[in-house]
């Protein structure tokens, strides 16, 4: 029996040994079919309350080579519309109640695997991730997060997975000993959750293995909850200099929630702020917009990773799935 993931993964804290848990998907990744038999006559659910296309597809593919039936459900586009508020009084657009909902799905499935979005006008409200959790409250089986309101763990897994093969093959010794990973905002055409900026900055700082810093405009700055340990500047060219790692995403406001307050192109990530790095590695977690967030030149060159990165969604799915069937 495994205990590196507690009952649900909805985050860093839901692991206990984050270090296992990279090497579990490496040794998935050298040997995809290891554990065939592991996910045998058992069905995982996968309930989209927004669209997607690596964290569906990989997570199917992690599944059924565990042996594992996915089924997918677009429930954005295929249900009915939920309700998720206790006492709710139903006379609006919303047909079903997710206390009515989520037990039968609890007996439909072995595990549930639930993508939700922020809707980035009630800052309380999405971070109270009242979604997720209230299927975690009716559903009785372990639930995986595909994306909530305000994290994307599986997204973050796969980021430390990525580092830690860069690092192992790295000749350099600052990638291979202890890399400077910098988290830059990037401009963007519309506001974006904060989700993958929290994820990997919690994760960036629980695992310990290099030093982190955080580069954004002014103003946004991330909850102080997910960002702790983390050096934060609002230099972008001076938080680069020696970089090993640059990880690239846009986010909106936090404090004044859910808002765009520039959109210089400065911050746009070109090759001559690559310049300025230890001829870093470039990451995305996809969708990008190119020439937006990262110039062309940067994102076809040798230093973007971000075809790896997306490929180790499949392994980060299928560590943490498994560690979820061997409890």
């Amino acid at each position: 029996m495994s205990n590196i993931i507690k009952n649900n993964f909805l985050s860093v804290h839901d692991v206990t040994d984050i270090e296992a848990l990279v090497q579990k998907a490496l040794h998935y990744k050298a040997n995809p079919f290891a554990d065939k038999q592991l996910g045998a006559n058992k069905r995982i659910g996968l309930l989209f309350l927004n669209p997607s296309l690596r964290t569906r597809l990989s997570t199917q593919v992690a599944a059924q080579n565990l042996g594992m039936e996915p089924i997918v459900f677009n429930v954005d586009k295929e249900g009915w519309a939920l309700e998720f508020e206790e006492g709710a009084i139903m006379s609006g657009s919303t047909v079903e109640h997710v206390k009515d909902a989520a037990p039968i799905l609890g007996n439909y499935f072995d595990i549930l695997a639930i993508r939700t979005f922020p809707s980035l006008k009630n800052r309380e409200d999405d971070y109270s991730e009242m979604f997720i959790s209230q299927f975690i409250k009716y559903a009785g089986v372990p639930v995986i997060s595909l994306e909530s309101a305000t994290l994307h763990p599986l997204q973050s897994l796969t980021d430390v997975i990525t580092i830690q093969e860069q690092m192992h093959g790295a000749a350099e010794a600052s990638i291979a000993n202890r890399p400077k990973v910098v988290l830059t905002w990037a401009p963007h055409v519309k506001p974006l959750p904060q989700c993958v900026a929290n994820s990997f900055s919690q994760w960036m700082t629980a695992w310990g293995k290099v030093d982190f810093v955080i580069a954004h405009p002014e103003d946004y700055e991330l909850d102080e909850q997910f960002t702790k340990g983390a050096t934060i500047m609002h230099d972008q060219k001076k938080a680069l200099e020696g970089a090993d790692f640059v990880y690239v995403k846009n986010w909106s406001t936090f404090n004044d929630y859910g808002k765009i307050y520039e959109n210089d192109p400065r911050w746009m990530l070109t090759e001559e702020h690559l310049q300025l790095t230890n001829n870093a590695r470039v990451m995305h977690c996809l969708p990008v917009r190119r020439n937006v967030e990262l110039s062309d030149e940067v994102l076809d060159s040798s230093n973007s990773i971000v075809t790896q990165q997306a490929s180790n969604r499949v392994w980060a799915a299928q560590a943490v799935i498994s560690e979820i069937l061997s409890r």
